[in-house]
């Protein structure tokens, strides 16, 4: 039961993600309403010519890595500076998104928790 609920949250959660992305080339959804700042701050990620395509580009991918049970583990991995980049823009520029970015950010550290004997390897202290 755990595997199934598991999968259905990481299938919804990689199709946010990749949406997300491809949002940022195709712009088929029109951009929430937010405070001035948060909009300054938007505005000099897409001005900056290479940080947006490169956010988009890691949801894209980290969001199709997060949706299979094989490589979950990478895709976690992936998104987890952009679940972080959301969470704190939400808390410091954007108060009303705060409820989606703090769930979009403990469903990648659940999956993260869940695959943590993927990553020991590469902590692994050989002598």
């Amino acid at each position: 039961m755990k595997n199934k609920v598991l999968f259905v949250v990481s299938l919804l959660f990689g199709l946010m993600m990749i949406n997300s992305g491809l949002n940022k080339f195709l712009n088929y959804m029109p951009m929430p309403v937010v405070p001035e700042a948060a909009g300054n701050l938007m505005f000099a990620f897409v001005q900056s010519g290479w940080l947006f395509p490169f956010v988009a580009l890691a949801e894209i991918i980290g969001g199709a890595l997060f949706i299979t049970n094989r490589f979950r583990a990478l895709g976690a991995i992936v998104i987890l500076p952009i679940t972080v980049g959301i969470l704190l823009f939400n808390v410091v520029l954007a108060p009303s998104g705060i409820i989606l970015a703090v769930i979009l950010f403990a469903i990648n550290i659940w999956v993260i928790v869940e695959n943590r004997n993927n990553y020991l390897p590469m902590i692994h202290v050989s002598e």
